[in-house]
């Protein structure tokens, strides 16, 4: 205590205050937190007392930096001192308030933690360009995901559960599990539209053959039919020829001849038959490139296209969106 020849006398007492502090993480890992201590007497109105504070704020705020030897993840920006008076049971009181402002190191989190997850979620994208026609895109994106879980264990290790508001980076890691969620669904689809599209085929080509070999058949049937037709379609002439006489009598024909007449006529049914089976044939080909346009893999293909163009467009509006709610 010390007295001075004018009256006034100045009382000094050091005091080490271990105060709490609300957190807001809101958007952890670039939050800025304040925390106010509140001076003033709780006996003594501003009546009886004076409360003034030693220094204006940006000595207080030079001494204070000058006094931390380490901030470890946090940095101190600013000591703020206000003056504060309020009104109570027909009293006036009065306070000082002292607001520190500090802001977190984010360097250690962006590290660990926001660039792995960028980095799985850029891998998800490549694997796009996989193809659906192999088991391996499907096991890459389930591999992924797996990550991901992993890393939102970290997460509820390190984020502070004190909040009124959802984080934003609980916000950034749910919607990125979300979407490649999503991209392994629609992976899912496209590998067992291809597989439909391979099995379809598979029928048709074994239809094919079967068909193929029929026709086959059917030549070399048709083919022995008329070698035996050729060979009883021989005709018979006798002649009688007397001493006196130089006529040629005809004989009537042989009932291998009559079968040889109707082995010709049936040779031409199946002449017929078999025009009929390649005109059938090539209308069964029309059909089939039709139906190739309007085939399952068709679709597989524009459904891969169409949500690859509309998973880029998300990330990207909402990449940008997050980054900007970190940054305001």
């Amino acid at each position: 205590m010390y007295l001075s020849y004018d009256g006034k006398i100045t009382s000094e007492e050091d005091m080490n205050v271990v105060s709490t502090c609300k957190l807001d993480v809101h958007k952890f890992p670039f939050d800025t937190q304040r925390c106010n201590i509140s001076i003033g007497s709780a006996i003594h109105s501003a009546d009886e007392i004076r409360i003034l504070p030693f220094s204006n704020s940006s000595r207080a705020t030079q001494f204070s930096r000058e006094l931390m030897k380490s901030q470890g993840e946090w940095e101190f920006l600013q000591l703020s001192i206000t003056s504060y008076n309020f009104s109570y049971h027909n009293r006036n009181w009065e306070q000082l308030i002292y607001t520190f402002t500090i802001k977190r190191r984010p360097f250690l989190h962006v590290i660990n933690f926001l660039l792995p997850i960028l980095f799985f979620l850029c891998l998800d994208l490549a694997s796009f360009f996989i193809s659906d026609c192999r088991g391996e895109k499907l096991g890459f994106k389930v591999t992924v995901l797996l990550a991901i879980s992993v890393l939102l264990l970290i997460l509820n290790d390190i984020l502070p559960c004190m909040s009124n508001k959802t984080p934003l980076i609980a916000t950034y890691c749910i919607v990125i599990f979300g979407l490649m969620l999503l991209s392994l669904l629609e992976t899912i689809l496209v590998t067992y539209l291809m597989e439909f599209d391979s099995a379809s085929l598979e029928k048709r080509r074994l239809k094919d053959d079967c068909r193929d070999k029929e026709d086959k058949e059917e030549k070399d049937n048709t083919d022995d039919s008329y070698a035996a037709e050729k060979r009883w379609t021989r005709c018979s002439c006798i002649c009688n020829v007397s001493e006196g006489e130089k006529e040629h009598e005809v004989l009537p024909l042989a009932p291998e001849a009559n079968r040889s007449i109707q082995s010709r006529e049936g040779h031409v049914l199946l002449l017929i038959l078999k025009e009929m089976k390649v005109l059938q044939k090539t209308i069964n080909l029309c059909l089939s490139s039709r139906d190739e346009g309007r085939r399952p893999g068709r679709w597989a293909t524009r459904i891969n296209r169409a949500f690859f163009i509309f998973y880029l467009t998300t990330v990207s509006l909402f990449l940008s969106l997050i980054f900007y709610e970190w940054n305001s």
